[in-house]
């Protein structure tokens, strides 16, 4: 009998994600092991694979198309020597999705039908020209009123031929599509989005019509940053403490360590950065300060073995936070290397759930803007972050003399739930002692 294929769950704490492409068609056929598509989380885009044989009977959820619930169905695998009529009636819908966003509408509809000879639109009631229905979606559809767009004159590059956002552009573009010069847009009875704070529906949609800014929806990397960082303020007991740490040996050993990288080919083998030394100082200070290696949770405090420390990456649309394992055990050109790969596949979106979940602490640095000092909002399950500002020349007291030292400030946030402030003070201290002694993080 023909097998469903569903949404996975990519992650422990996935409720729906994007179908970002599908990699086969209907009528392929597959084996276990072989790629269906491609799909998008809030942080990364991961493979599904077939785990049955068998040939692509029908696809129910559009490449394109946001929100889909995990679980849903949205393939259907036939067997061997089965056919489309096997399929039967009830397995033409999808499992219930969340209500598309605008920007859901647009990427793709709902799956058709299997019966009816034009496809069936997710929009509701379309309009109709000499007989025949238009399919729009709604965002089109609103575009084209406040333009005075005739949609029956504009052709549709959407999936099944649906008018989409890009084909009124392009019709604004041409001026080919007015439904009358004489006659104004009709305005719409909704706005295209909620309106800022402080405005009327009215006063957006001149605004927009008049082309003065747009409304971006949310993709689920913002609503997944947002849903948490609110959480976060809301519900952790936050302090902070900062500590200056002078850099100047840290400076000088660094350009020692890096002149003696070997050369693997034409390129040394590595280069360590000093936010690489700021990693191992914070994975040393929490194995000096067990007590502050640990996470909250109702039932009890977790304490963590190891130092798992998170480096904030930013990313187009966003913040993502992989993780160096067991920091504390590797050696700076270890954390270098492996801080570089993170990084680079955090911007492409590869990475695995299992690279940016959880962790102990985290680091985030803002060191290269030239922001002197910053504080950052804890990013649950962690108890701790350190904020990294600019290195840079201050006046410093030595030996009762004023001297120029670079001098870096680190502002730790601490949950105090869990890190009461003396143990938060001895983490900061020894992090600012392996960073101005690094020598220490040679042995």
């Amino acid at each position: 009998m023909p097998i469903d294929i569903l949404m996975p769950a990519l992650s422990p704490t996935m409720e729906e994600g994007n179908l970002a492409r599908w990699l086969v068609k209907e009528g392929d056929s597959v084996s276990s092991g072989d790629v269906l598509a491609e799909i998008e989380t809030d942080k990364a885009t991961m493979e599904v694979e077939a785990v049955d044989e068998g040939v692509i009977g029908k696809i129910l959820v559009d490449a394109g198309t946001e929100n889909v619930k995990v679980n849903a169905k949205i393939a259907v695998l036939l067997e061997e020597g089965e056919d489309a009529s096997a399929i039967g009636s009830g397995s033409s819908d999808a499992a219930p999705q969340a209500a598309p966003t605008a920007a859901a509408t647009e990427a793709a509809p709902s799956a058709p039908a299997p019966a009816p000879a034009a496809p069936q639109a997710s929009a509701g009631p379309a309009p109709v020209s000499g007989g025949n229905r238009l399919f729009a979606s709604p965002l089109a559809r609103r575009l084209a009123k406040i333009e005075g767009l005739d949609l029956a004159k504009i052709a549709g590059t959407g999936p099944h031929g649906r008018i989409v956002k890009r084909d009124i552009e392009e019709a604004v573009k041409g001026g080919s599509a007015k439904a009358g010069a004489a006659a104004p847009a009709p305005a719409p009875a909704a706005a295209p989005a909620a309106a800022p704070q402080g405005m009327s529906d009215d006063a957006v949609l001149k605004l927009f019509a008049e082309g003065s800014y747009e409304i971006k929806p949310h993709d689920n990397m913002r609503k997944t940053i947002a849903k948490r960082l609110t959480e976060s303020s809301q519900t952790i007991p936050s302090y902070f403490l900062s500590v200056d740490c002078e850099l100047d040996g840290l400076m000088k050993l660094r350009a020692e360590v890096n002149g003696s990288a070997p050369m693997v080919g034409e390129k040394p083998a590595f280069k360590v950065s000093v936010n690489d030394f700021i990693i191992k100082a914070l994975a040393l200070g929490l194995k000096a300060v067990p007590e502050a290696n640990a996470s909250w949770t109702d039932g009890g405090m977790v304490v963590h073995k190891h130092a798992d420390i998170g480096v904030a990456v930013a990313i187009e649309g966003g913040l993502i936070t992989p993780i160096v394992q067991q920091a504390e055990m590797k050696t700076l050109s270890a954390i270098s290397n492996e801080v570089k790969d993170l990084a680079s596949r955090a911007k492409s979106r590869k990475l695995a759930p299992a690279e940016y979940q959880g962790g102990t602490t985290a680091v985030s640095n803002l060191g290269m803007f030239g922001v002197k000092e910053f504080t950052s909002i804890i990013n649950p399950p962690h108890a701790s972050i350190v904020s990294i500002g600019a290195g840079n020349q201050r006046a410093v007291v030595k030996n009762g003399e004023l001297v120029a030292a670079t001098v870096m400030t680190a502002t730790f946030a601490f949950d105090h739930r869990v890190i009461d402030g003396a143990v938060g003070a001895q983490l900061a201290a020894a992090f600012k002692d392996y960073l101005e002694n690094p020598m220490s993080m040679l042995v």
